[in-house]
């Protein structure tokens, strides 16, 4: 078997595990969000990255454990917040938005990549927070992605990433201290 190969059975395994914990941890829980902080013994986050064609932009999407997430944001910027009902609104966009640009930088054939804050939603125990990048007008030939999302609080972090470009997806798993994979389509 190929090294690449490897690496990406190895992203989906993991990925597949992280559906069958997390629907496990989801049984019995009420339809509607939770309040109550939920223990998990696998500490993992899934990063998407798309290129949308039509609006020549990437899109970025962060899938977090809110209990992580806030975690990392108070050891981050030494302020508690409960992003499930957050004081402030804006105080708490203002802070998940720092922190992640901080542990996520996106290249695009050499050139770093700004993205822009869109905003997040809790769904359950996780939240996603959603971010763009205008003016990619040609399909990324590379992509580099340097994510070191929560590695400061949980030594046993996994980062998660998928990368799709005109109708290619590629995947890889960074393990903490790891923090930086390249796609090429």
């Amino acid at each position: 078997m190929y090294p690449e190969n490897k690496q990406f059975l190895m992203v989906i395994i993991g990925y597949k595990w992280f559906l069958l914990l997390g629907s496990l941890f989801f049984l019995g829980e009420p339809t509607g969000p939770s309040t109550e902080p939920v223990f998990h013994p696998v500490y993992i986050s899934v990063t998407e990255l798309e290129y949308n064609a039509t609006d020549k932009t990437l899109e970025l999407s962060c899938k977090i454990f809110t209990d992580d997430l806030e975690k990392a944001l108070e050891q981050q910027f030494d302020r508690k917040l409960d992003l499930s009902k957050p004081a402030s609104k804006a105080e708490a966009d203002k802070l998940v938005a720092a922190y992640i640009q901080k542990k996520v930088q996106v290249t695009v054939d050499g050139k770093a990549v700004n993205l822009h804050f869109v905003g997040y939603e809790r769904e359950r125990d996780v939240v996603w927070s959603y971010f763009a990048a205008d003016g990619v007008s040609n399909p990324p030939q590379k992509i580099q992605l340097r994510n070191e999302l929560l590695y400061a609080s949980f030594k046993e972090q996994i980062n998660l990433m998928h990368v799709t470009v005109s109708g290619k997806r590629k995947s890889s798993r960074l393990d903490n201290p790891k923090n930086t994979a390249v796609f090429e389509f």
